[in-house]
């Protein structure tokens, strides 16, 4: 019994095997909004270079996301990779070309790591405040018996009447 965990991997005294064992791939979104055109016709007239460089470049998986506002690209390349990888991809004349012909150069193009418009938040939400319409309104201000005192005692001008109509006295 000296051995006795040695051989069979699956006895109480060896160490569990680990519960995976592939490899995890790096997940990189490219989103493209609407400009003075769709994002969708660009999509069509770039989708299919973006995807084949990619592969080029070692990517394992890739889904293009429609939203009503534009399209997501979502990329994995793998971590160890021999081939390039997202920096080389990224670098690709073709890709640089791609990205610089998107709907709304200024405002239509975002780059960024992890996967974009159809994945959930890792972390739940935190509850944003209340809108200021949904506020509660302020107390009113306390009244003090000088003001009404004061308002009581203060002296009122009547305005002279003729026929029906005010006449507002000249000013000098």
């Amino acid at each position: 019994m000296a051995n006795a965990g040695q051989d069979n991997p699956g006895s109480l005294l060896s160490p569990p095997a680990p519960a995976y064992r592939g490899r995890v791939g790096e997940w990189w979104s490219i989103e493209v909004a609407d400009g003075e055109f769709s994002a969708a016709s660009w999509k069509d007239a770039h989708g299919r270079d973006l995807i084949r460089t990619a592969l080029e470049f070692g990517a394992e998986d890739w889904a293009w996301v429609e939203r009503p506002w534009g399209v997501v690209l979502e990329l994995c390349f793998p971590e160890d990779t021999t081939v390039g990888g997202w920096s080389a991809f990224r670098e690709a004349t073709l890709v640089k070309a791609a990205l610089d012909a998107v709907p709304d150069p200024v405002n239509g193009l975002l780059v960024y790591p992890g996967r974009g418009g159809s994945s959930g938040a890792h972390v739940p939400r935190k509850p944003k405040p209340a809108p200021a319409a949904a506020a509660a309104a302020l107390p009113e201000p306390d009244v003090r018996d000088e003001v009404i005192d004061l308002a009581s005692t203060a002296a009122v001008e009547e305005l002279p009447v003729d026929r029906g109509r005010v006449v507002y006295p000249l000013s000098a």
